[in-house]
């Protein structure tokens, strides 16, 4: 069978219905769709309730209104920065961002011209006169003292404002230079360095994630059919018992469904490392059930802590955590259970640059007994939840809250930002792995910073202090 489709990996947006697309045709009213230019990867993903409700307090603390209308459709594009950082897309265009400042623990707010016309700014904004407008919309040009007509009250130096005109249309963003009072009493010099950003039409209009569903039933069904069929090829190709790896995450959880439509019930094997969030365990327990599907299980709780008082915690650069506490467990069970099995992954190649490299099918050496085939190796995020969506699947609420990555609750690869949703949202599961964690700093006589500023996640760090102690 062919691949799907070549436009995969990228975005369109139906004006007609609303909604995004992941074809160059809405499959709902048959109309020709518009490109979404993203920031690459490119691997866009629903907006749930926690995300907008997230956009709208930020957009709300810094310029008086919301970003995302009720009853809009929103994604969230992830793309690179220091911390974290959200492209913001709707109306099918790309209308600001959020991102993270690690150093003062909070949200800032960027927009781009076109989220104007999704909010009322009551705060954060300058007007300049007819002269300075022309200049800047035309050449991106900053905004200079003699242009500048008002000023509103709260910016500071640092603060992303709107520049508009007169007649109050925005003409740029950007960064403001000076405090409010300061520019005041300038007479020349800079006042709001502008940001040039491509255009990305807005065409605002209301939607659900049913209409998405039906505006993608095209591509959905391609992709799903091709899925299938590498499935059924794989379990051909490499005579073995299958399961599902099951993680209690989307990608898992669209694995598994394919694999039941390839091939009928498989068992489940969970990767039980001991620190997965309350709702990931709630998750694996209500798939098993409604599925009516064994779990096979492979502890990795023990091995962790011994690890754990022999290396220290887990870091970006020493991740010891996933071959002890997952790997090495996981290739026990298969040997005790199966001797060798073939395990469908809910692996794909927009995740990471290493993922993109990956075979479609391969042994991981940690893991002997296992071949192991990604069905969803080409599918977007989108895909996966537009899926999840068309198939009512019972896909994890973590997701409902903000959450996007499931796995490890203090897992060093996580952003700082999620480091703070997990110590807010989950006080006493966070309050175990700081006891640990101040135990093994203590004992090394390094810094307190090195627990509060979340230093234990680059090693690097801890044995650069180790040296200077």
């Amino acid at each position: 069978m062919r691949s799907p489709l070549s436009s995969r990996g990228m975005l369109w947006w139906c004006d007609a219905c609303h909604t995004p697309v992941l074809s160059r045709e809405c499959s709902s009213c048959g109309a020709t769709t518009r490109r979404v230019m993203l920031t690459p990867p490119g691997d866009a993903r629903p907006a749930f309730p926690g995300d907008v409700a997230l956009v709208n307090r930020v957009y709300s603390s810094h310029f008086g209104s919301p970003l995302v209308p009720d009853g809009h459709l929103a994604l969230l594009n992830k793309v690179p920065d220091t911390d974290r950082m959200e492209e913001v897309i709707v109306g099918g265009g790309v209308v600001g961002a959020i991102r993270f400042v690690p150093e003062q623990g909070f949200w800032e707010a960027i927009p781009r011209r076109e989220a104007f016309g999704l909010l009322a700014p009551a705060r954060k904004f300058v007007v300049v006169d007819e002269g300075a407008a022309a200049v800047i919309s035309g050449n991106s040009a900053s905004v200079l003292a003699p242009g500048l007509v008002e000023i509103e009250p709260s910016v500071r130096a640092g603060d992303e404002v709107f520049v508009l005109d007169r007649k109050g249309e925005c003409i740029a963003v950007g960064r403001a230079r000076v405090d409010a009072g300061d520019a005041r009493s300038m007479e020349r010099g800079m006042v709001v360095r502008t940001r040039r950003t491509s255009p990305s039409a807005c065409i605002p209009g209301e939607a659900t994630w049913d209409d998405a569903v039906a505006a993608n039933a095209g591509p959905i069904a391609e992709h799903e059919e091709e899925a299938i069929a590498f499935s059924r090829d794989a379990a051909k190709a490499h005579r073995l018992p299958v399961n599902v790896s099951y993680s209690g995450g989307k990608d898992s959880l669209a694995t598994l469904l394919l694999a039941r439509k390839a091939l009928g019930d498989v068992p489940i094997l969970f990767a039980d490392t001991g620190l997965e969030f309350p709702e990931t365990y709630e998750n694996v327990g209500k798939v098993a059930e409604e599925f009516g599907l064994p779990v096979v299980r492979a502890e990795g709780s023990e091995a962790f802590w011994e690890s754990f008082a022999v290396n220290g915690p887990p870091a970006r650069d020493f991740r010891w955590c996933c071959r002890v506490a997952k790997l090495q467990p996981v290739d026990r069970v298969i040997r005790d259970t199966w001797g060798e099995c073939l395990s469908f992954i809910g692996q794909r190649k927009y995740e990471s640059a290493r993922r993109m490299a990956s075979s479609r099918v391969w042994r991981n050496p940690h893991i002997p007994a296992q071949v192991s085939a990604a069905p969803i190796h080409h599918w977007t995020a989108l895909h996966v939840w537009l899926y999840l969506f068309r198939e009512k699947a019972p896909y994890n609420r973590l997701y409902e809250e903000g959450i996007d990555r499931i796995g490890c609750f203090m897992c060093p690869s996580s952003d700082l930002a999620v480091i703070r949703h997990v110590i807010s949202r989950y006080p006493g599961l966070w309050e175990g792995w700081d006891a640990k964690l101040k135990e093994w700093q203590q004992a090394r006589g390094l810094p307190e910073s090195w627990v509060e500023t979340a230093g234990w996640r680059v090693r690097g760090e801890s044995r650069e202090e180790d040296r200077h102690r």
